[in-house]
This record gives C-alpha cells, sequence and structure tokens, in this order.
C-alpha cells in the first residue's frame, strides 16, 4: 500500500473545508484536480474515504484515520521547521499575549498574520480576559505579555518581577446619538444624560474629569464595557466617553463620537516578567511589534 503524504494533504484540506469545492480554494486547485486526486488516494488505499454528499463531503472511517494520520504529519513539519529556524537563530516559539476585545480587534488580530509570515517559527495566541485573570496568568507564567489600561487600578504600577512598556496613547472620545447637536467644549455637555461608568474602569477617572463642574443629572444607566457604553448611546440612553479605539470601524447607526479637548487620553501598556531569563527573545519580538503596530494606527475619528 502506497500512500503519498501530499494526497493525504488533500484530504485533509477537504475535510477542513467541507467539501471539494472550498478545498480547491483553499489549495489554488481545481475542483478536478482536487477530485483526481482523492481517486488516486483511494485507489492507492483500496478504501473509500469521502462520503461525497449534496452539500459537501464527509470523511469515512478510513478518510478519518487518514486525515488524523495527515494532521499528525502536518504537525512533525510543523515543529521540524521550528526546530531548523532555531538552528539558524531565527526567533521561534510560542508567546501567549492576554488583551481586552479593542486591542485585540484592532492590534492584535492583524498582527497575526504578518508575524507569522515574517518568522515562520513563531506562533502568536491570543487569550481574551480580565485584568486581575491576566495578572494571575502572568505571574503563573501562562501568559508572556499583558496589555492593560494604564488608568485602571491594576495598570498604575508594575508588579514586582514584572516590566510595564507602554504600548499607545489614543483620545477619548464622547458617543453620542447623531441627532444630538455637536458640541464644541464639555461645557456643552451639561444639559445632556450621562451614563454611568464603573469604578474600576479606565473611563471612569475620564468620565470625571470631563463631567467636572456641570450641573448633569445623576446617570440612570452606567457600563463597564465598551461595547455596552455603545448599545446604550445607541438606545438614546444617554452619552459617554470611550477610548477612539473602542468606535474605530464599528461605530453603530445613529451614534456619532465626538473629539473635545480636554478630555485626555488612554494609556495602554504591555506587562512582561523580567527574570534571569525573561522576557525571551520571541516575546521582545512580539512586543516590538505591537508597538509598531501601534504606532501605525490613526486614532482620530
Amino acid at each position: 500500500m502506497d500512500i503519498d503524504a501530499r494526497k493525504l494533504a488533500v484530504l485533509l484540506a477537504v475535510h477542513r473545508a467541507g467539501g471539494v469545492l472550498a478545498a480547491a480554494d483553499v489549495l489554488h486547485l481545481t475542483p478536478s484536480a482536487v477530485s483526481q486526486q482523492i481517486a488516486r488516494l483511494e485507489g492507492a488505499v483500496g478504501v473509500t474515504v469521502l462520503d461525497r454528499q449534496p452539500r459537501g463531503a464527509v470523511l469515512t472511517q478510513a478518510g478519518r484515520v487518514l486525515a488524523e494520520t495527515a494532521e499528525r504529519i502536518e504537525s512533525e513539519l510543523t515543529d521540524a521547521r521550528k526546530a531548523l529556524a532555531a538552528l539558524q537563530g531565527e526567533v521561534t516559539g510560542t508567546v501567549v499575549i492576554s488583551a481586552f476585545k479593542t486591542v485585540i480587534r484592532m492590534l492584535l488580530v492583524p498582527l497575526v498574520h504578518g508575524l507569522r509570515e515574517q518568522f515562520p517559527g513563531l506562533e502568536l495566541l491570543i487569550r481574551e480576559m480580565d485584568g486581575e485573570k491576566a495578572q494571575q496568568e502572568l505571574r503563573s507564567g501562562a501568559v508572556d505579555l499583558i496589555i492593560l489600561e494604564a488608568e485602571t487600578p491594576l495598570g498604575h504600577r508594575a508588579a514586582r518581577g514584572t516590566r510595564d512598556v507602554p504600548v499607545l496613547e489614543e483620545p477619548w472620545v464622547v458617543i453620542m446619538p447623531a441627532a444630538t447637536p455637536v458640541p464644541v467644549s464639555t461645557a456643552d455637555l451639561e444639559h445632556l444624560t450621562w451614563l454611568g461608568v464603573d469604578p474600576d474602569a479606565a473611563a471612569h477617572s475620564a468620565t470625571e474629569q470631563a463631567r467636572r463642574g456641570l450641573k448633569a443629572t445623576p446617570p440612570a444607566h452606567s457600563y463597564y464595557d465598551y461595547d455596552v457604553a455603545l448599545s446604550l448611546v445607541s438606545g438614546g440612553l444617554g452619552i459617554a466617553i470611550v477610548p477612539a479605539l473602542a468606535v474605530l470601524g464599528v461605530l453603530p447607526d445613529g451614534v456619532k463620537a465626538v473629539s473635545l479637548p480636554g478630555l485626555g487620553t488612554r494609556r495602554l501598556i504591555a506587562r512582561h516578567r523580567t527574570t534571569r531569563s525573561e522576557p525571551r527573545k520571541e516575546v521582545l519580538t512580539v512586543l516590538d511589534a505591537i508597538i509598531a503596530s501601534a504606532a501605525e494606527l490613526d486614532t482620530n475619528v
């Protein structure tokens, strides 16, 4: 029985994509070429590996055995490439980074593919978690980098054995229903309905500063998460202070974001461990890439 690893890779692509047509797109082959590879594999092993159905293709029991073999081969090849890259002095290894939604969406997701192309032996794993848990995971070694808002209690100072690095400084903006007259200063916000902010949220101090001296009505609704703030404003329940990253590309219909003098900025920091062996080379590589990407962001709204 002669099993060609390249044909196994085609079978694995069909399994992951859910059908021959979709696999052809992934592999940049014609559907006919994919079908031919599967047919030759079936001829070589003497069993049917695909159950072709109107809505796609499902692996037979034999097909699942071969697909699992293909996954092991793929994993072994990946490990071999990483090992060779390490021998050649390239950046290799796995870096686990914890962050929150706005940073993941605007900074980390676009970074993953670029790092993979530039450093094939480097793997970046993203974990969404709150600051307290992220700090615990950093201390335990489960996470290598965490992104924090400097204005939160956890972001005020680095814990022993860690170091903080500035990543981005972005403006706070006011979000309000689109029909609201455009303010030119915070004084114009006095007679508007404000949303409250959880005291542990970074936006709390920015909101308190913007409201200082205003005779605003005590808020009825409050938020911690910026997406919740957007939803409340979209529902006409008040205005809120959020960072620019929270609205870039996701501002709902009927909501506008306005920059005003005196609102200040949100500062994002990256925190990593500092020991005799850390930070590792790959961690510093990821950190440098994050800082470079942040510098290219246009945070004007």
